[in-house]
């Protein structure tokens, strides 16, 4: 059908995303100096070096299983407007790609989440709402942090649904709560001087939730409900370290000179769910709360701390004034116990949840998980900085079947023992990337890649480093660096991995990088094609998913479907939506692949998109609901009967304050807004 009445706001090249949020959320990254300076090869180089080489590389065998955020579920789908006249030259497509067959949200700013015509939405769970049976009711005048430690936490980011057997209509639902922004939590917060108790709040507001949920039959409708499974987790739960870092001197501290427990898990971005039953949670932007790296005068020391942007003298939340692991000048190894990806069991409320070392330390933005035919482990996740790079972990044991306590026990050591790679990209066309995004003669942005060994783990906790002038455990703990030594591709911000279900390719989002291409940083390359990239890409991986290589495509170039620099997988620019800062993806069991965004550029809200992979309709691009204003959209579950959402940060605007709040979602009239997790479905579905 005809994509109409999609009004363009005034592109002026700026993220949306607001300068509080970018304080609060990730320590004003952005505008901090690029972490990673290493003089790798240039991806130009190693293009022309692989030019002569044109041997097509195979992906490996289709996958059995692949889950990630909602990798499990299923789409809606809508009759609305199937009967509009089709675009000139477009009446050979036929109907839409199953799971898309819906009216396409316009861009806008409304304080509402917007869905299409014929689909209802309500609030699944609240900052605040109970998890467990004895929180107190929430009172946002008058929090507590033992309050909170019972209440769903603050700036909800991946979430999981999980059915829970012979139960009909039951699910778990595991969110992460990345981080606190005190301005919107506090009336008249001094930002200076915060108090204990609000810093205690905050703690407590970090994190994970695990909350059991009932679905009502004819609905897509869900209502939370105290379970046997219910917890909190926060920045004070107790986690053991596996894996060749555990033990190690690099994380050791006064506190626990074991190196393998650790207090608390932060800034906890997006996730995935694996094949036997848990939760893998990646934390992202720990550097920030971590002060006075500026005192470190140890050089070694310095140099570690700088690359993973750690710098300065006090943190925005001034957490080292209450508890002195959080001063880096102090207890210099406490910094190195967070960045990993974390796995939470979530059937047992109990239980202590693990950070996996073989995995390597970065600024995760998930980790997400493909099976191979012979029960192989594929983990991929993203570094979410500018010019960081890609990983793979390739598990050595394999899966078992089954949902006993032995095969649980068994499947999580499964992400401790194998090879952590990162790769290392070419493309085909290197002389015709100017950095404008003009599409190469062949019509798409196309190469090949090879997945370089940095790290072997062994079952008994013992690893063997494969890079160079590095020990087993300073590959871990330091894998930036690592990746460095070895030349990785220095990408636009690679944030979710999502392997599709359908096909067994693999799925990038590549936010955006607005330093490529300035002086002294790296170029365009044919993956990263645009110099000030404002509106980020997603990268289509044909992988070989136990081996070293594959080839690689540019699914999306995205931004204005007007502007030249722009690529919708070959489909016409004049039917699609609209789509800037790609961040969370999903799928659903058609194969369609579903994208939330963070920091819109085109000023409209962020969103969530479905596109199509496969058939005439390749590329085709539907934004499916908006998000209110000042929010991100992120953990994207698609259902069959439902589509969930987390609504992060609504009302984060820079003129806005608690006392002339910018929104007032979900609860309307003067109410302070309240980040919440949404679900729509498909009236009378």
């Amino acid at each position: 059908m005809r994509i109409k009445n999609l009004p363009l706001f005034v592109h002026d090249g700026k993220s949306s995303r607001a300068n509080i949020t970018c304080r609060y959320k990730c320590g004003d990254a952005c505008s901090h100096a690029v972490p990673n300076n290493s003089g790798g090869a240039y991806f130009g180089d190693i293009v022309r070096g692989a030019v002569s080489r044109r041997g097509v590389l195979r992906g490996g065998a289709m996958a059995v299983l692949a889950v990630g955020a909602g990798g499990v579920l299923t789409a809606c789908s809508d009759d609305a407007g199937a009967g509009e006249t089709p675009a000139p030259g477009s009446s050979d497509l036929g109907p839409a790609a199953p799971g898309t067959d819906f009216t396409p949200v316009a861009p806008n700013t409304a304080d509402a989440v917007t869905v299409p015509h014929g689909y209802e939405q309500a609030v699944v769970i609240r900052w605040g709402d109970p998890v467990l049976p004895d929180a107190p009711a929430f009172d946002i005048a008058n929090q507590t942090a033992a309050a909170q430690e019972k209440q769903f936490g603050f700036n909800n980011d991946f979430a999981g649904l999980l059915p829970v057997d012979g139960v009909p209509h039951t699910y778990l639902l595991v969110v992460n709560h990345e981080y606190t922004t005190e301005p919107f939590m506090f009336a008249g917060y001094d930002a200076d001087n915060p108090t204990e108790e609000q810093v205690r709040i905050g703690w407590a507001g970090h994190g994970l939730s695990v909350v059991q949920v009932k679905g009502k039959p004819g609905t897509g409708r869900l209502t939370p409900e105290f379970g046997p499974h219910n917890r909190r987790i926060t920045a004070l739960t107790e986690f053991t370290v596996t894996g060749p870092a555990a033990g190690s001197d690099l994380l050791k501290t006064d506190a626990d000179p074991t190196g393998t427990r650790v207090l608390g898990t932060l800034n906890n971005c997006s996730g995935g769910l694996t094949p036997w039953g848990t939760v893998l949670s990646g934390e992202e932007n720990f550097n920030q709360y971590f002060a006075n790296a500026e005192q470190v005068t140890d050089p070694v020391v310095a140099e570690r701390l700088a690359r993973y942007g750690i710098e300065g003298g006090a943190s925005e939340r001034k957490w080292e004034r209450f508890d002195p692991r959080f001063d880096v000048a102090a207890n210099p190894n406490e910094v190195n116990r967070f960045g990993w990806i974390v796995e939470v069991n979530p059937w047992d409320a109990t239980s202590v949840p693990v950070k996996h070392t073989a995995l390597g330390r970065f600024k995760h933005e998930a980790a997400t998980v493909h099976l191979t035919p012979d029960g192989t482990v594929v983990a991929y996740s993203g570094d979410d900085e500018r010019f960081d790079y890609m990983y793979k972990f390739v598990s050595s044991r394999k899966m078992q079947a089954g949902n006993s306590q032995t095969a649980m026990r068994h499947n999580m050591t499964l992400l401790d023992a194998g090879t952590l790679y990162v790769a290392q990209l070419s493309g085909d066309n290197p002389d015709a990337i100017d950095g404008t995004g003009t599409l190469p003669e062949g019509g798409a942005f196309t190469g090949r890649g090879t997945w370089i060994p940095l790290l072997r783990s062994n079952g008994d906790g013992s690893a063997e480093s494969l890079v160079d002038g590095m020990s087993a455990e300073e590959v871990a703990v330091f894998t930036r660096l690592a990746g460095d030594k070895v030349g990785a591709t220095k990408m636009d911000r690679p944030e979710d991995f999502e392997p599709n279900p359908v096909t067994g390719k693999v799925y990038v989002a590549l936010t955006n990088n607005s330093n490529r291409g300035a002086d002294g940083k790296p170029a365009a390359d044919e993956a990263n094609p645009r110099t000030n990239n404002k509106n980020g890409q997603v990268l289509e991986l044909d992988d070989d998913h136990a081996g070293t290589s594959f080839t690689w495509n540019l699914l999306l170039v995205c931004g204005d479907p007007d502007a030249a620099d722009t690529y919708f997988g070959g489909f016409d620019k004049s039917r699609v939506s609209p789509i800037s800062c790609p961040d969370n993806l999903a799928f659903d069991p058609h194969g369609n692949l579903w994208i939330s965004t963070d920091g819109n550029a085109l000023k409209s809200n962020d969103g969530l998109f479905a596109v199509v992979l496969d058939g005439p309709r390749r590329g085709e691009t539907k934004q499916f609901l908006t998000v209110p204003i000042g929010a991100e959209t992120c953990g994207p579950v698609v259902q069959e009967n439902r589509v969930l959402v987390c609504v992060q940060h609504p009302g984060e605007t820079d003129d806005a304050s608690w006392d002339a709040p910018a929104s007032h979602w979900p609860d309307g009239g003067t109410a302070q807004p309240r980040p919440s997790v949404a679900v729509v479905w498909k009236a009378g579905a």
